[in-house]
């Protein structure tokens, strides 16, 4: 028996009872005998379906955000571990606690998803982009349901959400929807690979949709690299296709060619959308039996065309050419030093019991002692480091597997690029020792645990993951195939390694500095690049084996790796939303513990305010380059944290540094102790200043270049007073800043706190109360005033006002536009239960870092919307939506759009100004804002919104 994983669970899998049929409670495998292969998973538990039933049709207004709610109660098994039963009795205890909140839609989605073995790479030569096109158009219509969007709308109306993607070998589709409407949604959405209209008169409009996409991910310098990478396959090899598809290609190119793309994308989904080699997900609360005469009436109509599926394993090494071992200078969109290394290895996915490109990664990948990066951050060359395989199907199909290694670099980085890659000789290392098996067992367990101790997550996800699953591996590998390491095998792992030799690498050197040296261009992209043969003298050194750095050796063993996974008994009453347990003039800590989702993590958060931080622009600078370079800091010592399954974050808050951990209780109090040591003890170099000065300013720059991220700023910049913008820290930053300054702020900064934290899971009251040490590791004072933690907004005339600026990208055909009304409350339309601990966290963390408490807020706002009338609703809409609302219309125009101006010059405009746009005559009635500080000077403020009953 192999234990496997379903939304907080322990199952075993039971051997097959028949040729086509087999189950393994919740779950069951059928065949149907059009050959469409099917997983149905079944959350029904008993006599409480009944009693939902009874209450589905209470709340069907409230349904469009059902998308996000599950309850722990469809993991119904027959105890075979403690966490089975211990899930079990967390939902029950929730009804005991949820009362009311249960009723209606509270429990999880019902979902499907279908993966189809055709994708990108069967796109044909004169129509790139038709896979991807067709998956658009499958759902205009079916013979059955033939309204266009007549899907969409019910999902819609019924709290339901759908979406598709388009891979190089497989095409997926998935949907959900409150569970009362799933058969109805399961027999509409099956029409579509049954009998679809395509209707003709939509083409031009998926078209447009299709091109929208491809304009959307233009400015991606991830997808940019990948066109650029797959343009050196072999001639004819299905790697150097042009998988998105667009205008041009679906439409200018057919017209001129005198292609009918109607009739071509229909000869294209009979040939290619063939039930037997489908595979379906179902996961729903249904008992089995119903599920599978759902699935068997409705999807056994499918047709099976007979036809072989799309194969090609008979095209490998699709990069043996001559245009692949080479060196190629790439212009990025964004401002990034970046080096990318990269193998093409033979198909890997059939060796996915051992997983050697995780067993390899895992150890190039390592940041702790004696790792490439610990090496190149200690010399300040680097800042990140990267490597695997993304396991997508551009990185890893049936033609070729990828290895890379992708480098964040430093401006010096940049200027040593060649030294960067001598320090790659720690993949000699590899080759020279052979595999460890204590290494592997380490990686095996780790990943075992987390697997083992995993909280649900949302059923759409779920059956996404698992119909992809069901096209790569056996059945009873379907739930566990992508995540376990099942064997080790060192003849494997060796192999892989063997073939990271320099002469068979390719590598991508992206930097802005190298703008104007690039004469080539991607066809599709239009990436600037050049090409030069790799020097033969790094060659030679990264096979030296004599000149191998002392400083790099394999990791250690891991002391953060969880052993105790207990269930800690409770301390004090158990209640149902968080207590304070400590409180000062410096700081209180609020506690939970968790008796509901009963798993062995916890979280930790803290929130240290400060009154300095919004003093000025070249503070909130300061604070942003402190919480980077602490991070940086911690980098090495709490990187064997996040291998054992801890994660943190550092955030740089508006008025505070916020600090969260979460993962196995056991080992997490370590991890937060070790954040606070370093907080105390920080220090920057004036080399590490410098490094973080340059990578911040890139981050600023890159910021700022999104349409959607400058709409946003300038939207807070009218809005919320006393707010410092993205642009006015460009400015600070670009006037200068001393590493001294940094070291000046950073005492300041600690010498008068308020801190605040939250403690919830397994932890019991005594030992988190141990967490509010702080006072005396940082030693700060209490703050001479209360520090509000949140900005007063400006109370906007009733009118509408319109503020146009250029974007600051000159390369981006892309536009934005927010329209903000202003009202007086807002509340989340919103029932659900929280899927997993971690979505409780959230809740009862927002109420913390806003200081309003209200942990049972959700509940409050379900009790008032089911007062209000529809009336009231339409009534309070129209209300401020009328001639005198408070209106704020923020647009972001592209350059192109404006007019053609000059692109001669460097791509990477000015980022510390904006550019004004008077409105267009169309505008006529509203007010335009061309100079916000004048604007907004003299508006009244609202008071400090916090809604606490």
């Amino acid at each position: 028996m192999k234990a496997v994983k379903h939304g907080g669970a322990i199952l075993f899998l039971k051997a097959p009872c028949a040729v086509f049929t087999f189950d393994f409670s919740p779950f069951r495998y059928i065949v149907l005998e059009n050959g469409l292969r099917a997983l149905l998973i079944s959350d029904y538990n008993g006599p409480a379906a009944s009693e939902d039933e009874d209450s589905e049709g209470e709340d069907e207004g409230e349904g469009e955000d059902d998308d996000e709610e599950e309850d722990e109660s469809g993991d119904e098994t027959e105890d075979e571990s403690e966490e089975d039963d211990d899930d079990d009795k967390g939902s029950d205890e929730d009804d005991d606690n949820e009362g009311k909140k249960k009723k209606g839609n509270a429990e999880k989605q019902s979902a499907a998803a279908l993966c189809v073995g055709v994708g990108s790479f069967s796109d044909p030569g004169d129509l790139p982009g038709l896979a991807h096109f067709l998956e658009h158009m499958v759902f205009m219509g079916s013979e059955k349901y033939p309204s266009e969007n007549g899907f969409d709308a019910f999902l819609k109306k019924h709290g339901g959400s759908d979406n598709a993607s388009t891979d190089c070998e497989r095409t997926i589709f998935q949907f959900d929807i409150q569970r009362k409407s799933f058969k109805e949604a399961f027999d509409r959405w099956a029409q579509f690979f049954i009998c679809p209209l395509m209707i003709r008169d939509a083409i031009d409009r998926e078209v447009e949709a299709v091109d929208s996409e491809y304009q959307l991910a233009k400015p991606s310098d991830s997808h940019r690299k990948e066109m650029l990478f797959g343009s050196l396959a072999k001639p004819g090899h299905p790697m150097g296709k042009f998988c998105w598809g667009n205008a041009q290609t679906l439409k200018q190119e057919p017209k001129k060619k005198k292609i009918n793309v109607y009739k071509r994308l229909r000869a294209f989904w009979k040939k290619h959308y063939s039930a037997h080699y489908m595979t379906l997900a179902v996961q729903s609360k249904e008992k089995l039996d119903t599920l599978e005469e759902w699935v068997r009436e409705i999807f056994s109509k499918v047709p099976n065309n007979g036809l072989p599926k799309p194969d090609f394993s008979d095209m490998p090494d699709p990069f043996e050419t001559p245009a692949f071992n080479k060196l190629y200078r790439v212009v990025p969109v964004r401002k990034v030093h970046a080096l990318n290394i990269t193998w093409a290895l033979p198909p890997q996915e059939k060796h996915y019991r051992v997983k050697p490109l995780h067993y390899i990664s895992w150890l190039i990948g390592h940041e702790g002692t004696g790792s490439i990066l610990s090496v190149l951050r200690r010399k300040c060359w680097a800042l990140a480091l990267f490597g695997g395989n993304s396991e997508t199907g551009f990185d890893q199909n049936t033609t070729y597997s990828i290895f890379s290694i992708s480098i964040t670099l430093t401006d010096e980085g940049f200027q040593n690029f060649y030294q960067v890659k001598k320090t790659l000789s720690y993949i000699c290392l590899f080759i020279l020792i052979l595999p460890k098996p204590e290494i592997y067992e380490e990686i095996q367990n780790i990943e075992a645990n987390e697997f083992h101790y995993q909280e649900q997550i949302d059923p759409i996800e779920y059956v996404e993951d698992i119909c992809e699953n069901m096209q790569l591996f056996p059945k009873e590998d379907f739930l566990t195939g992508d995540q376990l390491m099942f064997e080790y095998n060192p003849e494997v792992i060796s192999a892989a390694l063997s073939i990271l030799a320099p002469e068979k690498a390719n590598l991508m050197l992206l930097s802005p500095e190298h703008e104007g040296q690039c004469p080539l261009r991607e066809k599709w992209f239009g990436t600037q690049y050049s090409v030069e043969d790799i020097q033969q003298e790094w060659m030679e050194r990264w096979t030296d084996h004599l000149e191998l750095n002392g400083d790099l050796h394999l990791p250690a063993e891991n002391k953060f790796i969880a052993t105790d996974f207990s269930l800690k008994p409770s301390d004090c009453p158990d209640t149902e939303l968080p207590v304070r347990i400590a409180d000062s003039d410096r700081g209180c800590l609020w506690y939970k513990k968790d008796n509901k989702f009963k798993i062995p993590k916890a979280y930790i958060r803290f929130h240290l305010i400060s009154p300095v931080i919004q003093q000025s622009a070249k503070n909130v600078v300061l604070f942003d380059m402190l919480v980077n370079i602490l991070g940086h800091n911690l980098a090495g010592p709490a990187y064997e944290a996040e291998v054992a399954q801890l994660e943190y974050k550092l955030v740089a808050g508006e008025h505070g540094l916020v600090i969260k951990v979460k993962g196995f209780n056991h080992k997490l109090s370590l991890l937060f102790h070790l954040i606070i040591d370093h907080l105390a003890a920080f220090s920057a170099s004036p080399d590490v200043f410098s490094m973080f000065s340059e990578q911040l300013k890139k981050t600023y720059f890159n910021i700022l270049i999104k349409p959607d991220k400058l709409g946003k700023d300038v939207r807070l910049l009218i809005l919320e007073h006393s707010r410092w913008s993205m642009v006015e820290k460009c400015q600070a930053l670009t006037a200068g800043l001393t590493s001294d300054e940094l070291m000046e702020f950073s005492r300041s900064f600690r010498t008068e706190l308020y801190v605040e934290g939250l403690v919830q899971g397994n932890f019991s009251r005594a030992v988190s109360g141990q967490h509010l040490d702080t006072h005396n590791k940082l030693q700060f004072a209490k703050l001479p005033a209360e520090v509000p933690v949140m900005f007063r907004v400006v109370e906007l005339p009733p009118k509408h006002h319109i503020c146009k600026v250029k974007s600051l990208n000159k390369g981006d055909a892309n536009s934005e536009v927010t329209v903000y009304y202003q009202v007086t409350a807002l509340v989340k339309l919103k029932e659900c239960e929280d899927t997993h601990l971690g979505e409780e966290v959230d809740r009862n963390w927002a109420e913390v870092v806003t200081q309003q408490y209200v942990y049972d807020r959700l509940n409050r706002e379900i009790e008032a919307l089911k007062q209000m009338t529809r009336a009231e609703l339409v009534s309070w809409f129209q209300e401020h939506r009328g001639q005198s609302s408070r209106k704020l219309s923020v647009h972001v125009r592209n350059v192109l759009v404006i007019k053609e101006e000059d692109l001669s010059g460097s791509t990477y405009g000015e980022v510390s100004k904006l550019t004004f746009i008077p409105a267009s005559p169309k505008m006529a009635g509203a007010v335009a804002i061309m100079d916000i500080p004048a604007f907004t000077d003299g508006l009244p403020l609202f008071p400090y919104h916090k809604i606490l009953e």
